[in-house]
């Protein structure tokens, strides 16, 4: 009994050693390059930094900036309202669209590894120099306007969203629909690294599980629900964590747009590090809460 505990504690030692090695590059480039960065941006948040020729001066001012910041900038407080609503309405969509798409291409069908490679292209396209071309391509855009003279400019999606907005029914829920609905193709193209994870996780789960249930009488339905979101609920939890953190530093963020804006054009780094801390802050204990909400209900097995 004894000898199996301890060949089990030096297998849980083997595996932390190698999961710190995994993760040393990281840890090393964050405290080489980043740890003094992130504490001068703190400091410049409460002063008023002065630029000038080989001048680079920050003059304490305490709590100026972020008093200016939520009281006196007419954007900033609604920018990060509506940043926040929106983080919540596309992480949500990403979620279930990953997950559904995961379920889909665990299945056993001709070309699985064509389709898997298919939707894991759009976290290839959205890196590097792909990426610009991408944003800033004139042939998409062409094409874009080509399919829009084509169909006449009848969408059904506009045409249904008209009919029910119409009605009265849940109109503000109807709009955040349609709009994930319109943008399907940044929902996709955000989907690859958290499709990849639920795919892993669903491979692990053994389909003698799945067999059993079936025996027992147990549905498709009650399948997924009693087996397959317990087994990997878990990566649940590292998906969301990676989808929010991801979509807060997307270039279309409209708090980042403003944070870049007041740093370069209006050379104001004491109010964008001020601007940046609040975005952090609030982004950090959105992340908190809701990773503390979720895991409650992961069902962690051996």
């Amino acid at each position: 009994m004894k000898k199996n505990a301890k060949k089990l504690a030096g297998l849980q030692k083997r595996k932390a050693i190698a999961g710190y090695l995994f993760i040393s590059p990281f840890i090393i480039g964050f405290l080489a390059f980043m740890v003094k960065p992130f504490f001068q941006s703190l400091y410049m948040s409460f002063c008023d930094v002065q630029l000038g020729s080989a001048v680079f001066e920050p003059i304490w001012q305490g709590l100026v900036n972020y008093k200016y910041s939520f009281t006196v900038d007419p954007e900033y407080t609604r920018l990060l309202v509506e940043e926040i609503s929106r983080m919540v309405v596309y992480s949500l969509a990403i979620m279930v669209f990953s997950f559904f798409v995961a379920l889909i291409l665990n299945q056993e069908f001709k070309g699985r590894a064509l389709v898997r490679a298919v939707f894991f292209l759009p976290v290839i396209l959205s890196s590097g120099v792909i990426l610009g071309l991408e944003s800033d391509n004139q042939l998409m855009a062409t094409l874009a306007q080509q399919i829009e003279t084509t169909t006449s400019n009848v969408s059904i999606t506009d045409a249904l969203e008209q009919v029910l907005t119409t009605a009265g029914v849940g109109t503000r829920a109807f709009e955040k629909v349609f709009e994930i609905i319109d943008n399907i193709y940044d929902v996709a193209i955000a989907s690859g690294i958290q499709i990849i994870i639920f795919l892993s996780g669903l491979q692990t789960i053994s389909s003698s599980m799945y067999e059993a249930a079936e025996i027992e009488g147990c549905t498709k339905w009650e399948s997924l629900w009693k087996i397959t979101f317990p087994m990997i609920s878990s990566l649940f939890l590292v998906n969301w964590i990676y989808t929010v953190i991801d979509f807060c530093m997307r270039s279309d963020n409209g708090v980042i747009e403003k944070i870049q804006k007041v740093m370069i054009d209006q050379m104001n780094y004491g109010l964008a590090s001020a601007m940046s801390w609040v975005y952090f802050v609030v982004v950090l204990a959105f992340v908190g809460i809701t990773a503390g909400i979720i895991s409650r209900g992961v069902y962690y097995y051996e």
